[in-house]
């Protein structure tokens, strides 16, 4: 259960171990793409949270933090589930490149997510308010759906009235 509540270690790295465990989410989803296994991008999000939903509750169990700092199974939750949002419209319009072809589709997920992640804005400070395990997972799939909204949000704005404004 260790295992799966640090992501294989990855919770135990200083210092900001919420941020390690995005970027591992971002290394692997990006990884996955670039392999042809894109879609595991979605099916990983999906595998986090529910292993997360499982293996947080016995984790803390027992314990005066809620929320220990080496628990970043939620934050590869929800790192993979803002990284879907612009992995699946990349995946049906047959981008061949993700990390050099499409670079941003992975960057501005990570660092919207890393800033609703610390901001915890409305419904992400909600959850983390909430003081239990689910709030424990809640805060950082919240975080992870505004960053992916936002995301699509912004290439919508770049490729929409941006791009065609800087091509003249």
């Amino acid at each position: 259960m260790g295992l799966i509540v640090t992501f294989c270690g990855v919770g135990n790295l200083r210092p900001a171990p919420g941020t390690w465990g995005s970027l591992a989410a971002i290394v692997l989803g990006v990884g996955a793409y670039q392999a042809g296994a894109g879609w595991l991008v979605p099916v990983g999000a999906g595998l986090a949270t529910v292993l997360g939903f499982w293996a947080v509750p016995r984790a803390i169990a027992g314990q005066e933090n809620s929320d220990p700092s080496e628990i970043v199974i939620d934050e590869v939750a929800g790192q993979l589930l803002a990284l879907s949002f612009t992995v699946i419209p990349l995946l049906r319009h047959g981008a061949p490149d993700l990390l050099l072809g499409a670079w941003p589709a992975w960057v501005m997920p990570f660092l919207l997510f890393r800033l609703f992640d610390i901001r915890k804005p409305w419904l992400v400070g909600r959850a983390d308010r909430r003081g239990d395990a689910a709030g424990v997972m809640l805060d950082d799939l919240w975080a992870g759906l505004f960053a992916g909204i936002s995301s699509v949000i912004l290439a919508g704005l770049y490729h929409g009235v941006l791009q065609p404004w800087l091509n003249g």
